[in-house]
């Protein structure tokens, strides 16, 4: 009796690039293994080489271009979908005939809307015998509430593992989703951008960072989830007791966001704090995580965050609100401030 010594195949899917880095890296790790590992995702529109530069091949099949250019928000958000229907499209007829061992799943951007069909594929795949492994970055969509409670519950029932970063959310799993325990796997964030080479001053200069003062840091994608409304609120303390004190707000996000942000620094007259409503490169970012002294992470909730990785793996002083996720993975007056 011969033993099957054959790799099992595993497609990643993140076909529209909504968490690349998360996906870029896991998969060259992956790949260190020898996985037999198919990549199913399109470039990343605001860093076309995320992938490449860490020697990840990207087959989302069929087409891969509308990633490649920088397009205003709604024709590159019309033009994605389009993409995404043929990608779909291909990758349906060809798991029909030669379906993957695993499925590993890191988003479903259409999964609330009327025609979830990256979730359908997910099911096909899973009735041509793939097995569906499942991360959850967000345990249900941000600044939903609860209107999509039950879509989630199903998917979760249906999916045959999940991955997830903390116990506290594993836990919620089982508690709000009825989720068997034995489901989950429980395995924490990596580090990202551990690969990238120290940065020149210069990186810093559009920021007009003045190292003699104190810097504090918060970046990521703008979202009301985030509380940067809290942090400012917050700041007005800061302003009136600390001189040296500057605060650094980095991200992109939706327009009325942003200019929800600036109406609030004028209307508290914060006079040292910086808004930078854009992308910036992985240079800039860790160049500007370095020069932090502080790194600041008041959401209202979380079930994981990049971010947060981040400023852990380059050895970072935290504030962050006190919550469960935050209280599991960071240790009060040791690495972090609640």
């Amino acid at each position: 009796m011969t033993q099957d010594t054959r790799r099992p195949t595993v497609f990643m899917m993140d076909l529209w690039a909504t968490v690349p880095y998360y996906t870029a890296y896991l998969s060259k790790a992956l790949l260190k293994k020898r996985v037999n590992l198919t990549v199913g995702s399109i470039s990343y529109y605001l860093d076309p080489g995320c992938f490449s530069n860490r020697g990840v091949k990207l087959d989302p099949g069929f087409m891969d271009v509308v990633g490649k250019f920088q397009l205003p928000r709604l024709p590159r958000r019309v033009l994605k979908l389009l993409e995404s229907l043929l990608n779909l499209a291909a990758l349906s007829m060809r798991f029909f005939i030669s379906p993957p061992d695993i499925v590993h799943v890191q988003f479903l951007p259409m999964v609330t809307e009327r025609l979830p069909l990256d979730l359908w594929f997910v099911r096909l795949c899973r009735r041509r015998g793939s097995k569906i492994v499942l991360t959850v970055h967000d345990l249900l969509p941000h600044n939903t509430g609860e209107s999509h409670r039950q879509t989630f519950h199903d998917l979760y029932q249906m999916v045959d593992r999940i991955i997830c970063h903390s116990e506290s959310i594993r836990e919620r799993l089982a508690i709000e989703f009825a989720v068997k325990e034995e489901k989950v796997a429980v395995i924490p964030h990596g580090p990202f951008f551990y690969d990238l080479p120290a940065t020149a001053e210069q990186t810093l200069q559009s920021f007009e960072l003045d190292p003699r003062k104190l810097l504090v840091l918060w970046q990521g994608i703008l979202s009301p989830y985030k509380g940067i409304d809290l942090l400012l609120e917050a700041w007005q303390s800061v302003e009136a007791s600390v001189e040296d004190a500057r605060l650094l707000v980095v991200g992109t996000g939706p327009a009325e966001l942003i200019e929800k942000i600036r109406e609030q620094i004028r209307s508290l007259k914060l006079q040292r704090v910086q808004l930078h409503p854009r992308f910036i490169s992985t240079e800039e970012l860790v160049a500007l995580y370095r020069a932090a002294d502080i790194v600041v992470y008041p959401y209202r909730a979380i079930t994981t965050s990049g971010a947060l990785a981040t400023g852990l793996a380059l050895g970072k002083t935290i504030v962050a609100s006190d919550l469960p996720v935050f209280r599991e993975l960071l240790t009060e007056r040791e690495s972090a401030f609640f």
